[in-house]
């Protein structure tokens, strides 16, 4: 007896009908369903067993592929420092290499926000973060610093650019409400802020109006950068 190609293929006997198979799953199904849980429903959804459920296995199983709820935040701050150095090359002076990663993490800070918020603290300690420490490392030492001095500016660099792009990512959270009551406050709050009681303040209310996100990350960016340049050279 045959069966038409497209159709399902006939059932061994015995066999169980309802869930898939545990051995369906694997690290990116996982990873897979904790994100969309995580970006659509907060990280209090996030457990072993709505994982289970949402993969149509016993809870059980993720463990055999991670060993806990951590070791899938980690996975997914993997997943973030990846998308952000994925295909990325070294630009033609180290300055070029530090700023296009920076922009390449808060774009993928901001693409995840909810996922920024909650991983973007953590060392994930798999190979996309130390691919992303080898190129951050590399344009310094190409700067001119030490091993010591290399390590402590590669520090400093990056928490920064994360920080900067998970405090952006947090407000990206926000309810719309919040967020754009946030927003309009330099534009009302603080340029009604009262001379008499204010008056620095009040000074640069407008200019404070003016700057955006784009505006604030690109020049904290070349704050930092020309601290680090001017280091450069000095030795250990």
């Amino acid at each position: 007896m045959t069966h038409a190609p497209d159709s399902p293929a006939p059932r061994p006997a015995g066999a169980r009908r309802g869930r898939p198979p545990s051995n369906t799953l694997s690290r990116a199904r996982i990873l897979d369903a904790a994100q969309a849980v995580l970006e659509g429903e907060g990280p209090e959804a996030l457990t072993l067993r709505r994982l289970g459920a949402d993969l149509g296995s016993n809870h059980t199983a993720v463990l055999r592929y991670f060993s806990g709820k951590d070791d899938i935040l980690l996975g997914l701050a993997e997943r973030l420092i990846a998308e952000a150095v994925d295909g990325f090359e070294p630009g033609p002076a180290w300055r070029d290499t530090l700023t296009g990663l920076a922009r390449r993490v808060r774009r993928a800070c901001l693409a995840h926000p909810a996922l920024a918020v909650l991983v973007a603290s953590r060392v994930s300690r798999r190979d996309a973060e130390f691919r992303g420490a080898d190129l951050v490392i590399g344009a310094l030492r190409e700067a001119g610093f030490g091993p010591e001095e290399a390590a402590r500016s590669y520090r400093a660099l990056v928490d920064v650019a994360l920080a900067m792009s998970s405090f952006e990512a947090a407000s990206a959270v926000l309810g719309g409400a919040e967020r754009e009551g946030d927003r309009m406050a330099w534009q009302r709050e603080y340029l009604a802020a009262s001379p008499q009681r204010f008056p620095h303040l009040a000074a640069v209310a407008p200019f404070l109006a003016r700057a955006d996100e784009d505006d604030q990350f690109e020049f904290v960016m070349d704050l930092l950068l020309n601290a680090v340049e001017a280091r450069a050279g000095q030795g250990e």
